[in-house]
């Protein structure tokens, strides 16, 4: 996903093997924006947060990339795992009902400390539509598969005092997508590469969608650098969650191929 493909990066290789696997580490340098629920059938809480801002609130962050060809079948796999603790401030705020019961009027303000974990996982299979020394498309499909876990602790002030309430809560979904992925040797070294996909359709959120494109330097037989920018969206509300989000920003990998 990050880096020049091996089959691309060395041809005189490619022609005397069939198949390519590689493996790419990569830190995402993503600013945050967007709409979530705390808590499930609770007040959704606009978020806008630049990169700095994020890493101030991360305990841990890992996100590696996977692809692999045997001819011209093609799988690219994309695994992010983002540990966050925040605090929001929000109000007035509609009428809502805390985990356990208790009914918050219209009006009041509420403050959250929120600790997010969030797991996300892109596999997609796919054939090489079109395959030139100067240029190759795939073509792609599969599914991306999220799973969020939330641990709140929410203080709402109440008739003059203060009602604190601690809550944990667990939901996911599996979204389809359909995707393409071009690939433009520049010189011999240096090649650009753009991903993109889009999916959901209601099936699990209303919409998600991603794109990548990166610049990339092969520095020997094994190894290779990509620098580039990245977008994940989705817009998902269902059953009282909502996680509709942004993330966004550029991306470093390093690749290894075998």
């Amino acid at each position: 996903m990050l880096p020049a493909r091996p089959e691309e990066a060395t041809p005189a290789l490619a022609e005397s093997r069939n198949w390519a696997l590689q493996i790419s580490p990569y830190m995402w340098a993503a600013g945050l924006k967007g709409n979530i629920s705390p808590f499930r059938q609770g007040p959704s809480i606009g978020v806008e947060k630049s990169f700095s801002d994020v890493l101030d609130n991360l305990n841990f962050g890992g996100f590696v990339n996977v692809w692999g060809r045997h001819d011209r079948f093609v799988f690219s796999g994309d695994i992010m795992y983002v540990d966050t603790t925040d605090s929001h401030g929000a109000g007035p705020l509609p009428t809502f009902q805390l985990p356990g019961g208790i009914v918050v009027p219209a009006g009041t303000s509420v403050d959250a400390k929120v600790d997010t974990k969030q797991f996300t996982a892109t596999l997609q299979g796919g054939y090489r539509v079109v395959d030139t020394p100067g240029f190759t498309l795939d073509a792609l499909a599969g599914a991306r598969f999220w799973h969020i876990s939330n641990d709140v602790t929410l203080t709402v002030g109440l008739g003059g005092g203060s009602v604190t309430r601690s809550y944990g809560e667990n939901f996911g979904w599996v979204d389809p997508v359909i995707g393409a992925r071009a690939f433009l040797p520049v010189t011999e070294k240096l090649s650009l590469q753009a991903q993109a996909d889009i999916g959901g359709f209601g099936a699990g959120s209303k919409l998600t969608w991603s794109v990548l494109a990166t610049a990339n330097y092969v520095i020997n037989e094994h190894f290779s650098a990509s620098l580039g920018y990245k977008v994940l969206d989705v817009d998902y509300d269902h059953d009282g969650h909502v996680f509709d989000t942004r993330l966004s920003g550029p991306v470093l990998g390093m690749t290894y191929r075998f």
